[in-house]
């Protein structure tokens, strides 16, 4: 279970941090590592850092973007400390955890940490399902990567070790990967704009909302299916009337 989660860090400009997480990760039972654009690549601070988790190091995964880093999970969440103008669903780490280590009993799953000094870009926040916050103290919440990384792991930890203890009961669900979820989008927008509800030069504000109103209600694949049906039907009565 807990080698389908894994823990992507976006565009780490410090090697020492890598060695950090990684010691985080190893600490509790996590292994799982994806470097997507990252400015240095792991090196001998990054191995003193580690502490005896250089395997992880090893192992981890370079990847050129975040989208490539997570194509294959059916659950995403990022790391973000910032308020934005477009609300998503938050989670703090225990529920974020718990949602992490359900999914991945039957699919891959991801945690997204960010830049070290500005985090995610919004378009990257947007290719998550939710997005978490850590509640620190307000007066100085300054977390750095490895810290914010060893608070997620674990919690993410007590939360497995809570299904160890657990009879298996819950209904498999099967959920959509990101590389599924993003060609449904683009679906969405094509045919949105084939019939005039989306303007061809300004789709943006639109498409924000209904990512964020698919992420709120979790579409599973199954369903997703179903949508993808409906769109590719109302394709074809738009092509027919074009036609006539």
């Amino acid at each position: 279970m807990l080698s389908n989660i894994r823990v992507v860090l976006v565009g780490t400009t410090h090697s020492g941090n890598i060695g950090s997480v990684a010691r985080a990760m190893k600490t509790m039972g996590l292994s799982s590592l994806y470097l997507a654009e990252p400015k240095v690549t792991p090196d001998g601070q990054s191995i003193a850092l580690a502490a005896g988790a250089s395997d992880i190091l090893k192992d981890a995964i370079t990847v050129d973007s975040m989208a490539e880093a997570i194509k294959d999970c059916s659950l995403v969440i990022a790391t973000s400390a910032r308020s934005r103008t477009l609300e998503w669903p938050v989670l703090e780490p225990r529920e974020a955890a718990q949602k992490l280590v359900a999914e991945s009993a039957n699919s891959k799953v991801a945690i997204v940490f960010g830049r070290e000094r500005n985090g995610l870009s919004n378009e990257e926040l947007q290719m998550c399902h939710y997005h978490l916050a850590i509640p620190a103290n307000s007066e100085y919440s300054s977390l750095n990567l490895a810290q914010a990384v060893q608070i997620v792991c674990y919690e993410t930890r007590m939360a497995f070790l809570d299904t160890q203890n657990q009879e298996e009961t819950t209904e498999v669900v099967e959920y959509p990967s990101v590389d599924d979820q993003e060609r449904f989008y683009e679906h969405l927008q094509r045919t949105l704009t084939s019939t005039g509800f989306i303007i061809k030069n300004h789709p943006g504000h639109i498409m924000q909302k209904l990512r964020r109103l698919f992420s709120k209600a979790r579409v599973e694949a199954p369903e997703m299916n179903i949508l993808r049906g409906i769109l590719t039907s109302i394709d074809k009565a738009t092509e027919k009337q074009k036609s006539e």
